[in-house]
């Protein structure tokens, strides 16, 4: 069984160091949940940074809409990508990152609709081009189903770090680049899987949202690695977003630093009394304008955990009534 090539810098050691640390000082133990400000809203922007790397034009508030079981206007492919995404990131628990049968299963939930074959491994030869200009070109389809086959076996069996080897298992499986289309963000989320079993909490890291942020770099990176046959480079990129998503949720949670914003608070403060419908929020913060409201108060309040729905399987009843989350009351 080939082992992929890749070195341990100290670079990585130091990351891993740090990264460790900041596992800590968050308290994400082995079985701790996650935290109500590592869920919903940090993984709406996981999706929606993962889509947008692949050049997916829906804005997070649509996103968020979409989540809501809103209507939303867009292209209807982009409609389709980010509602099956929601889907893929939701059975992340029902998978085992070590089977190939799972990742394929993936690949039918994420792509399903936007390719022919949803869930198979591609037929035909696939490049990566920079304008007219080949950059990668990918190993042989009749290769594809054996060399996945060793990178699983391979992780299966590994006793290196969860950390590098999820990051190892990223750049493989874009190099390989076993589907015709998609493999960005299974890569993303597979990672994403991996990191979940060493802390679950980190199912909820938006780091997808840190690589869209450099995604240039994250593409040279790739390149880079190709040119040299070793991934030290992308290991040190991927635990350097790693890091920068965990000191963003830190200050995010940190009430100091990150507050909850008047709207929200406002909102907050009105619900206290009880459950109330959108017309009976508005009417007590004082509001004429329907989509001020939506826009201001009750989509950061949802996004963010502070609230929820009494209706949550009918996000669109004329029912609805909307409460404090359970975590947030006193």
């Amino acid at each position: 069984m080939p082992t992929p090539p890749f070195t341990i810098t100290s670079a990585i050691l130091d990351l891993l160091a740090q990264i460790a640390e900041q596992v800590g000082r968050l308290g994400l133990g082995d079985a701790t949940p996650a935290p109500p400000q590592l869920r919903r809203g940090n993984r709406i922007k996981s999706i929606h940074a993962s889509l947008a790397i692949e050049n997916n034009t829906l804005s997070l508030e649509q996103v968020t809409a979409l989540l809501e079981g809103q209507r939303v206007l867009g292209p209807p492919k982009e409609v389709l990508e980010v509602k099956n995404a929601f889907q893929a990131y939701d059975a992340l628990p029902t998978w085992q990152p070590q089977s190939i049968d799972d990742l394929l299963a993936a690949h039918a939930l994420m792509m399903d609709g936007l390719v022919d074959r949803p869930g198979s491994f591609r037929s035909g030869t696939v490049g990566i081009a920079k304008g007219e200009t080949v950059v990668h070109l990918a190993p042989p389809a009749d290769m594809v189903t054996g060399l996945m086959r060793d990178l699983l076996e391979w992780f299966e069996t590994t006793d290196v770090h969860p950390l590098i080897a999820s990051c190892v298992f990223h750049y493989e499986l874009e190099f390989i680049h076993p589907f015709a289309d998609g493999n960005g963000r299974i890569g993303r989320l597979w990672q994403t899987l991996i990191l979940s079993h060493w802390k679950p909490a980190l199912a909820y890291l938006p780091v997808e949202d840190v690589i869209r942020q450099n995604q240039q770099a994250y593409y040279d990176t790739l390149a880079a690695c190709d040119k040299v046959a070793d991934s030290a480079q992308f290991i040190e990129f991927i635990l350097s977003s790693l890091l920068q998503a965990l000191h963003e949720t830190q200050a995010a949670s940190d009430p100091v630093n990150n507050p909850v914003s008047d709207p929200v608070k406002s909102l907050l403060e009105v619900l206290k009394s009880g459950p109330l419908s959108t017309s009976e929020c508005m009417a007590a913060l004082g509001l004429s304008h329907r989509a001020t409201f939506r826009k201001n108060y009750l989509h950061p309040a949802l996004a963010s955990g502070h609230i929820e729905r009494t209706l949550p399987d009918k996000p669109n009843s004329r029912l609805q009534k909307y409460r404090v989350a359970v975590e947030f009351r006193s």
